[in-house]
């Protein structure tokens, strides 16, 4: 039985109205809990969809601050035309923008577009190598959006939503399937670059969902995952017996308390002892040949948004559900003929 099952069997009423004290969200988790007990008790009463499933991971690339669509897919001829002039103030009426000065020129772009593929795609030289597989991807000029700032931006991205509190992406998609892995996290979040993403947490969070569905950074560094080793003077069997020690007294909290986030707790020192086995295979790319990481751009030994790349793929390989990659900085500004 679960931590969860246990929770909800032995939910009495005192602690029923004692949750209802601390707030009505103790009560919708709850719910969402037994939503969960009873998917996996008869997985066919959810029903199906209106098509069959192929999609059985996910990698998601994020490149924070988003490199400018008007020198990479979107050829606008008209701004072309409109290079230098004053903004017409048909394009902004009863629009308000934070750092847009009413008398704004506009800048066209510097990179030549031509048309490939089969489609007929756009692309601009700045990628020549996305140019050979043209009609592999697709590029959609539909999509807008009212949110411009880049935190609340990236939580919309992400949850759906500009304010906190939401389920990310993989929160939900690791909440409706689960991992097929036992050793390393269902929803892995790799980051490179001189920072990391504004908005934080938030971006990878559970939200209202029990945090066991939230993403699990790891490191942009050396040692993307830390302490991966035992402490001078604790063998296995001495960390097994402290973790087990650990567990039974939050064990005893959760049977006073029934607070779901101790089972979480519980979970989360299970994982990470786990871990320490599977991460340092995972890490390892000696295994990779020469002609893998030239194609990914990878110098094993230095960390970089290719090497995610290449862990990214290893984590599903390894039956990770969802992994997420944050990339800064591609907020260019005025900078993108230099630093696109």
């Amino acid at each position: 039985m679960s931590f969860e099952d246990l929770v909800l069997r032995e939910q009495t009423r005192r602690h029923f109205f004692e949750n209802c004290a601390v707030g009505a969200g103790a009560i919708g988790l709850a719910a969402l809990m037994q939503h969960e007990r009873r998917a996996h008790a008869a997985p066919a009463a959810l029903g199906k969809t209106h098509h069959p499933p192929k999609a059985k991971n996910v990698i998601y690339l994020f490149m924070a601050g988003g490199p400018s669509q008007l020198e990479l897919f979107d050829f606008k001829p008209k701004l072309q035309e409109l290079e230098g002039k004053v903004i017409p103030e048909s394009y902004v009426e009863g629009k308000q923008f934070a750092f847009l000065k009413k008398d704004a020129k506009l800048l066209g772009t510097r990179r030549k577009f031509k048309k490939y593929g089969a489609a007929g795609t756009e692309l601009s030289d700045a990628i020549p190598h996305l140019a050979g597989i043209a009609d592999d991807i697709t590029v959609l000029k539909s999509m807008k959006t009212e949110v411009f700032n880049h935190g609340p931006a990236k939580l919309f991205m992400n949850t759906g939503t500009q304010q906190f509190g939401r389920p990310s992406m993989g929160s939900w998609v690791t909440y409706g399937i689960g991992s097929e892995s036992q050793n390393l996290p269902g929803f892995v979040v790799l980051q490179s670059g001189p920072r990391g993403p504004r908005g934080g947490a938030p971006l990878w969070g559970s939200g209202f969902l029990p945090t066991t569905y939230q993403g699990v950074p790891f490191l942009n560094g050396a040692d993307p995952i830390l302490n991966l080793s035992n402490p001078a003077g604790i063998d296995t069997k001495r960390q097994s017996e402290f973790i087990d020690t650990v567990n039974q007294l939050n064990t005893l909290r959760l049977e006073k308390t029934r607070d779901p986030e101790i089972s979480t707790r519980i979970s989360a020192y299970e994982m990470a002892y786990r871990m320490q086995s599977s991460a340092p295979e995972l890490m390892d790319l000696s295994g990779e040949t020469k002609e893998t990481l030239d194609l990914y751009g990878v110098d094993p030994a230095k960390p970089s948004y290719a090497r995610n790349c290449l862990l990214a793929r290893r984590l599903i390989e390894k039956g990770c559900r969802f992994v997420q990659l944050y990339h800064t900085d591609w907020d260019h500004h005025g900078n993108e003929g230099t630093d696109l």
